[in-house]
């Protein structure tokens, strides 16, 4: 084995413990979603045990992130960048960042409706900030019901009832930052950012 995929393999486990406790997961937790012991799964993240596809792929399902970035492969050299847009809630969603963990980047897609939608806000952790790129986004927070044009941007504590829509019917584009509990993007003063809960 040459030390550049010695290196590579060493930091799988950090990498794999650094994902999970981002994601707020326990080991039980993650044991029980890809039918991998708790033990095995410690013995990985501690770097006890050596990574294998057979481990790392139902690791990849789980977490929703490529192998590659999973294992922190390095580069092949193609500067091309191939985005897999996922299709969520009539909505599609394009994943812009590629590190798992931490503050996760992706444009949003919001496709025209002939029909006015009722909002359906939903809570979850963590933070989200977006920026509208195109169209007029129609952002329901708790008993706010806001409109947004291009160029406009909010960030919101995501465990506040939240919905986001076409404001007019037409098709929305959005740069959204998710990051979880405590990872705070920053915007510029004079951007709408409602008060947290307390």
């Amino acid at each position: 084995m040459d030390h550049e995929t010695g290196d590579v393999l060493d930091a799988v486990g950090p990498r794999l413990r650094a994902l999970r406790r981002d994601r707020g997961i326990t080991l039980a937790e993650l044991a029980a979603t890809t039918g991998v012991s708790e033990s095995t799964l410690s013995r990985l993240e501690s770097g006890q045990r050596r990574a294998t596809l057979e481990l790392l792929l139902p690791l990849a399902r789980t977490y929703d992130v490529p192998l590659d970035d999973l294992v922190g492969a390095p580069r092949t050299g193609d500067p091309r960048i191939h985005l897999k847009p996922i299709r969520r809630y009539g909505m599609m969603f394009i994943p812009l960042s590629r590190r798992p963990g931490g503050v996760q980047a992706f444009k949003m897609i919001i496709p025209a409706q002939p029909e006015p939608q009722e909002p359906t806000p939903q809570t979850h952790e963590g933070f989200e900030w977006l920026y509208v790129l195109n169209g007029r986004l129609r952002l329901v927070l708790g008993e706010r019901d806001l409109t947004l044009p291009p160029g406009e941007a909010a960030e919101f504590d995501t465990s506040l009832p939240h919905w986001l829509g076409s404001a007019d019917g037409g098709v929305v584009e959005l740069l959204i930052l998710f990051g979880s509990q405590g990872m705070r993007a920053h915007v510029h003063p004079g951007r709408y950012r409602p008060p947290r809960n307390t």
